[in-house]
């Protein structure tokens, strides 16, 4: 998932069913920094979040790693 969202909000993606998280997200552009990078509380997603210094929002990019369960 990829977009622009405010700064410190988080953004979620999830895994195919059956499938665990193993790792993910990244945080994108100048000044652009990864707050946060964590699994989600099942263990079906992986949830980033960042801000950027100059803006109220910032680009960032949140990918799961996948595995079979």
């Amino acid at each position: 998932m990829r977009g622009s969202v405010p700064n410190l909000q988080r953004r979620t993606v999830y895994c195919p069913a059956g499938k665990k998280v193993l790792g993910g997200a990244e945080a994108r552009g100048n000044d652009a920094i990864l707050v946060g990078s964590f699994p989600t509380d099942d263990g079906t997603g992986w949830i980033g979040l960042g801000r950027q210094t100059t803006t109220d929002s910032v680009g960032i990019s949140v990918f799961a790693i996948c595995a079979d369960a």
